[in-house]
């Protein structure tokens, strides 16, 4: 009898026990999520200033230039909206760059994210074909595809990350597309660089840092005035 009440027992005691291991998870889970809703709120400052030194360094490219990249912008939102979704070829360049990252682990699940691969395609064409080409529609036309490949980038990204379960605080979709937005930006305004000499990539880095450093004083005075 006393074997069989032991056997009993064991069941609740299995229970018990996944139920405290459990708890700890799910306060780590939770320590988490809040450390990166915390750090999502503080590249917000950094989402602004790169958007605002990015808008104020393009102006520099000229206003053919310039209609051309928006025009690529506009092109995808009106294709994406009234057309069709194109998340098949967003789904296919991921696959891609999961291929890439697959030798390189720590990088296979940021990676595809991180990484607007038909922006770098649209680069690397233009340096080959610039050699053979030089005519003014080839900077033209890469300009538009790299407003369309980017737009393209960030708004199914951004898609993607916000569709995962499990965040109910939001604190994952805010701080991987805030960081995701200010690295493609950056890289962008990296490629836009090397392809017109007008545009200043240091001037944009250094443009988004004082911004930021000035929003985040501004907050600081706000919070700590005495």
């Amino acid at each position: 009898m006393a074997k069989k009440e032991s056997v009993k027992k064991d069941p609740e005691q299995k229970t018990n026990q996944q139920g405290n291991a459990r708890r700890p998870s799910w306060i780590s889970e939770k320590a988490l999520d809040i450390i990166k809703l915390i750090l999502g709120i503080c590249f917000l400052p950094f989402v602004y200033s790169s958007t605002v030194s990015f808008l104020g360094q393009i102006k520099s490219i000229g206003s053919l230039l310039q209609g051309y990249f928006w025009s690529g912008v506009i092109a995808f939102i009106l294709i994406y909206l009234f057309v069709f979704e194109l998340q098949w070829v967003y789904e296919r360049g991921h696959k891609i760059l999961e291929f890439i990252f697959s030798f390189f682990q720590p990088l296979l699940k940021v990676g595809p994210y991180l990484l607007p691969i038909y922006t770098i395609v649209v680069l690397l064409a233009y340096l080959i074909l610039v050699v053979f080409i030089k005519e003014s529609w080839l900077i033209n036309y890469t300009v538009f595809f790299l407003g369309l490949s980017i737009a393209l980038h960030l708004i199914f990204t951004s898609k993607a990350i916000r569709l995962k379960k499990g965040d109910l605080l939001r604190s994952n979709y805010i701080f991987s597309f805030s960081f995701i937005y200010i690295i493609d930006l950056g890289l962008l305004a990296l490629i836009l660089n090397i392809i017109i000499p007008h545009f200043s990539f240091v001037d944009f880095c250094s443009n988004t840092g004082s911004i930021a450093g000035g929003v985040f004083k501004a907050v600081f005075l706000q919070l700590f005035r005495v």
